[in-house]
């Protein structure tokens, strides 16, 4: 029987910053990563980068259901705070679109920085460990015997012997196990199961930053310009963003489109504009008055990509290709006009957790304290990071989420 004060389940960015802070506190901290390596979703960010945080962070920037939720840990742990933790270590940096964060070198030096402040202070970490069960002796479930100072207890495989099951006992639980993105990573449901354990209510879950897919002719038509990637805007539900596209053998991809995900559900259509920029309705009837002689798909070239420009003559004037603007009515320039700043697409489904950045949805923020991460009515068990249902656009503000909240319950665990 194995004995700490505090055990956390994930060694992810959230479960490895709790884990620091909690030993900073002088507290016995076990870190138990079902992977073979800890930080495998941080080496694999923004390009082995790592968008580590933004330097502008607001609750707007997050989706739950209590969009409130996430204030209280974001001002104990800012972004300012982790900026410094990085510049403590001499960590090279680089700001880009939209006050992104990233490393010039490589997202290894950020776990390395995580590990260096969980090694400097004790912090146990094992990999390659299975869960088991979890009991409390508190919670009346069993009647398992265990002093009161550490009422949860973890069967785990893996802990010291492959082929052995490790009994662990600890005062606090800490639930740092992300979730459904990304499974190859080792994203998993576990972390629901024990929230469904301890009778805690989850919210409807879904994938959030992922390409969307399309059937049929778009389908095909993204197949062909697969690679091509601009500058454009897209809306959705009452929300718009504006970052580059990228046209996929699969459908449409790129930071817009895995913004606007977050807020597409199956049978919605997108709006993209193709020409954030121009008043495309005003700039052709203006071009056929100075310039009658050229073709649509000449002034088009100049601001659009050939490929895509062929692609929409195709969709939209198949029979006026070849007719100088001068013969077009100023109707039927209306007409692609309004087209190239809200062209309507109906995606067929998006890619999934496989290729998902997050879940959307998760443990009910309702059921815990957003001050400490504590279960409301479970004492002892926390949950922080992609587990609970507060999900981040992109840009850095997942990370902070998971800074921010492992820094709320390491202070509390």
């Amino acid at each position: 029987m194995e004995q700490y004060e505090v055990v956390i389940l994930g060694a992810g960015a959230a479960g490895l910053m709790c884990a620091a802070t909690a030993a900073r506190r002088g507290r016995t901290v076990l870190v138990l990563e079902r992977a073979n390596k800890i930080g495998k979703k941080i080496l694999m960010s923004g390009g082995g980068r790592c968008n580590f945080t933004n330097y502008s962070v607001e609750p707007e920037n997050y989706i739950s259901a209590n969009k409130h939720f996430c204030i209280s840990a974001l001002n104990r742990y800012t972004q300012w705070d982790f900026i410094a933790l990085v510049q403590k270590y001499n960590i090279v940096t680089e700001e880009r679109r939209h006050g992104q964060l990233f490393c010039v070198g490589s997202a290894k030096e950020i776990l390395a920085l995580l590990k260096s402040e969980c090694d400097e202070v004790g912090v146990e970490i094992r990999e390659s460990c299975e869960v088991g069960t979890i009991k409390c002796s508190a919670s009346g479930s069993d009647d398992i015997d265990v002093s009161s100072e550490h009422p949860y207890t973890l069967s785990v495989n893996g802990f010291s012997d492959a082929s052995q099951q490790t009994k662990i006992t600890c005062n606090s639980l800490v639930v740092a196990t992300g979730a459904l993105s990304i499974p190859s990573l080792g994203g998993s449901g576990i972390g629901y199961e024990i929230a469904s354990q301890f009778e805690i209510a989850l919210t409807q879950r879904r994938a959030g930053l992922v390409p969307l897919m399309f059937s049929s002719a778009t389908k095909m038509m993204c197949e062909r310009l697969s690679g091509l990637a601009l500058d454009v805007e897209v809306s959705c539900n009452e929300y718009s963003f504006r970052e580059n596209i990228l046209f996929t053998h699969r459908g449409m991809s790129g930071p817009v489109i895995l913004q606007i995900s977050n807020y597409w559900y199956p049978g919605d259509s997108i709006s993209i504009n193709l020409l954030p920029e121009i008043d495309a309705v005003d700039w052709l009837i203006k071009a056929k008055s100075d310039n009658g002689k050229s073709r649509l798909n000449t002034l088009l070239n100049k601001v659009l990509a050939k490929s895509l420009v062929l692609e929409i003559q195709k969709l939209w004037w198949p029979k006026l290709g070849y007719e100088p603007l001068a013969q077009w009515s100023d109707q039927q320039l209306k007409e692609i006009g309004c087209q190239l700043n809200n062209w309507q697409l109906k995606p067929s489904a998006s890619e999934g957790y496989r290729t998902a950045e997050v879940t959307l949805g998760g443990v009910d923020t309702g059921a815990i304290s957003s001050k400490t991460m504590e279960a409301k009515q479970q004492k002892g068990l926390y949950f922080i990071g992609e587990v609970l249902d507060v999900s981040g656009h992109l840009g850095g503000f997942n990370f902070q989420w998971a800074w921010s909240s492992g820094y709320a319950a390491g202070s509390f665990a």
